[in-house]
């Protein structure tokens, strides 16, 4: 069994109480002071996660726009240097390879923000499909070179705005500086109002070497800030209708059946991988939806569970918990798409029970600001 690896912050987990888990090859905390807890304060104070195990890639030189339109599904020629962008990588067949943030940080010079357990397949797929001269397109793997931490919740702007002259306010939603420096920290970071809980927030990429010091940093700026674990980080998410790849995307689900199709631009004037899969599901619609359902009778919905129609299967549920915020037994379901429509009355088999739920709107949790 090869070893689990590890962020630069793995020390700093003792000291919070941090129970580890191995989560896709990483040994990364699933919990500190406890989910609810941790859930709660994102929600209402603010949160911070180490999500340095989630890849970096760049691409460079002068055919790197074009060869990020032919990879993904977004339209990239409508960003502009520190803007960033939701996008997705399919498959010829519309299935999806990964979710990620690309990141323009200047003229030919993107950074690729990917999920952790697909890095190396990421980096594999962009070269397999870059067919251009050196020159032309770079590709580098530049994980190992950041961490990367989260500060979400409604008071997150004022903490960290304490700790930089950079005034964090002009920086809108899916914008970034890259030249932000914190008290007494000789590294630059990336700081973009970006984040995966559904709260107000920024995602931070610094060098390495200094990641432990901004982590200490951040949270003796605020007594009520809590280190937030992998648990939470999934409640927190899933509340707010953000997929998880391997749950709500993954090879076999394409964007426009987990909703997504805000993300995919089957107009845009270049050819993508998949554009003819997924304008054929744009066009004529899909056979599965993923929808939100709420338990009607008492059970929760787990991952895997099935999802029963006149008792009949017709999908299954992709995430499901108990909901911290709103104290109700909520999933997120693929579907037949037919029966994508709110207040449908579905059954979830919940081991040997066939348990009642109904269609509901998703997002199940909004903030209010």
């Amino acid at each position: 069994m090869s070893e689990l690896k590890r962020t630069p912050l793995f020390p700093e987990y003792a000291n919070h109480g941090g129970k580890t888990i191995d989560f896709g090859g990483w040994d990364l905390p699933v919990q500190f002071s406890g989910i609810k807890e941790e859930h709660q304060a994102t929600r209402t104070i603010a949160g911070l996660f180490d999500v340095s195990h989630m890849g970096e890639i760049k691409v460079k030189g002068p055919k790197s726009l074009e060869f990020l339109q032919f990879m993904t599904t977004n339209d990239v020629s409508k960003l502009s240097p520190k803007r960033a962008q939701y996008t997705i990588m399919c498959n010829e067949h519309g299935g999806t390879v990964d979710d990620l943030i690309i990141y323009m940080l200047n003229k030919d010079d993107y950074l690729l923000v990917v999920n952790a357990a697909n890095t190396e397949k990421d980096y594999k797929w962009l070269k397999k499909h870059n067919t251009y001269q050196e020159e032309e397109v770079q590709l580098e793997n530049v994980s190992e070179n950041y961490v990367q931490l989260a500060l979400q919740g409604p008071k997150a702007e004022d903490i960290l705005q304490t700790l930089t002259n950079k005034n964090l306010s002009e920086i809108k939603f899916f914008r970034f500086e890259d030249d932000v420096y914190f008290s007494g920290i000789d590294k630059p970071a990336i700081v973009s109002r970006t984040g995966y809980t559904g709260e107000d927030g920024f995602e931070i990429y610094i060098d390495k070497s200094v990641g432990r010091k901004l982590w200490r940093l951040i949270l003796a700026a605020e007594n009520e800030i809590k280190p937030v674990g992998l648990g939470a980080r999934d409640t927190l998410r899933f509340e707010a209708n953000l997929a998880l790849y391997g749950q709500e995307l993954s090879e076999e689900i394409s964007p426009i059946e987990a909703g997504l199709a805000f993300a995919v631009k089957v107009n845009k004037g270049s050819q993508f991988i998949g554009k003819s899969a997924l304008k054929e599901q744009v066009d004529k619609g899909t056979k599965r939806k993923l929808i939100g359902i709420e338990m009607v009778d008492k059970g929760i919905p787990r991952t895997g569970y099935d999802v029963l129609f006149s008792n009949e299967k017709v999908g299954y549920v992709t995430s499901g918990t108990q909901s911290p915020t709103l104290k109700k037994n909520i999933g997120l379901a693929l579907v037949k798409s037919e029966l994508a429509v709110e207040g449908t009355e579905l059954f979830v088999q919940v081991r040997k029970r066939t348990l009642k739920a109904k269609v509901v709107p998703t997002p199940f949790y909004k903030r209010t600001k």
